[in-house]
């Protein structure tokens, strides 16, 4: 079994701005294929995005597929042959965290049944478009290391509102917000970017796992429902900010206004404004007797 290897010098996996890696950011995949024109028509698409990503001409060991550290692999079942199920049933037992994406010629619905509860990500019909096929790549990434993400993440609080990611809901006290699945990944991407801005394109991109197209208003309109659902659980406090032009920014802010009259409870209850020495520290009784005599 021999492969061929194409891969640009960018090294890993890139994070994004805070840390956290997405699945927009660059990727490291291998395509199991034979076919030359999609292979070409695919492999130039990868390159301009700067994903690491290599051309496996026949089936190789799990344990080579192990090291090369992958994080999705395309594969055309038709070149595995007759082994085709028992390589996808043992790939997937042993790299339980490796998104797998199925991009073979038509097929039947008990097949393409079988390949998924194997353990396939998803299923692509050729011929396809290349575009497709990334866009299927990044949403396979981008659930997995949410799911993974979601297990380990501490709660994140923000004014009144507690943002549970292992349990897909956010809470206001001991109320929950009635938040849609879209709604809840949006407050969690906003909160998680700790106060940075995030563009309306990023947004788009991480959520829906597309490039978004000009004058789409996705975005804005989640945003807008989601501001609504928080002002009403939390009305006394503001979390989405907008940035005319850029996006959004997540950031919890009181609308309490002080009462300018208001007398702090370290301050006597008699106080009276003229009365300095009864605030005065031992260090300026001096200066206090000199200037009332």
């Amino acid at each position: 079994m021999t492969a061929s290897v194409r891969a640009d010098d960018r090294g890993g996996p890139s994070p994004v701005s805070d840390g956290t890696p997405s699945a927009t950011a660059a990727l490291r995949i291998a395509v199991l294929d034979r076919d030359s024109g999609f292979i070409q028509v695919l492999s130039k698409r990868l390159d301009r995005l700067g994903w690491e990503h290599r051309v496996l001409a026949s089936p190789v060991p799990t344990d080579a597929v192990v090291s090369m550290r992958l994080s999705a692999l395309v594969v055309d079942l038709a070149v595995l042959g007759p082994q085709a199920w028992a390589w996808l049933e043992r790939l997937c037992s042993a790299l339980p965290e490796l998104g797998i994406v199925v991009c073979t010629g038509p097929s039947t619905l008990a097949q393409r049944v079988r390949g998924l509860r194997l353990g396939a990500d998803d299923w692509i019909t050729k011929p396809c478009h290349p575009e497709e096929v990334i866009a299927r790549v990044q949403a396979v990434v981008r659930r997995r290391r949410r799911s993974t993400g979601r297990t380990e993440a501490k709660p994140i609080a923000a004014g009144e509102v507690v943002i549970r990611s292992d349990r897909f809901q956010a809470f206001v006290g001991e109320t929950s917000i009635d938040l849609t699945r879209r709604e809840f990944e949006l407050i969690e991407l906003l909160a998680a970017a700790e106060g940075r801005v995030l563009e309306r394109e990023e947004i788009y991109s991480r959520l829906w796992g597309y490039t978004m197209v000009r004058g789409d208003r996705s975005v804005d309109v989640f945003v807008r429902k989601l501001r609504q659902k928080l002002e009403k659980a939390s009305p006394s406090w503001r979390y989405i900010h907008t940035h005319f032009g850029i996006g959004y920014r997540f950031a919890a802010e009181s609308l309490e206004v002080i009462d300018p009259n208001d007398v702090p409870a370290s301050i006597p209850a008699d106080w009276e404004p003229g009365d300095q020495r009864e605030l005065a520290g031992a260090h300026e009784d001096q200066e206090l007797s000199s200037r009332t005599v």
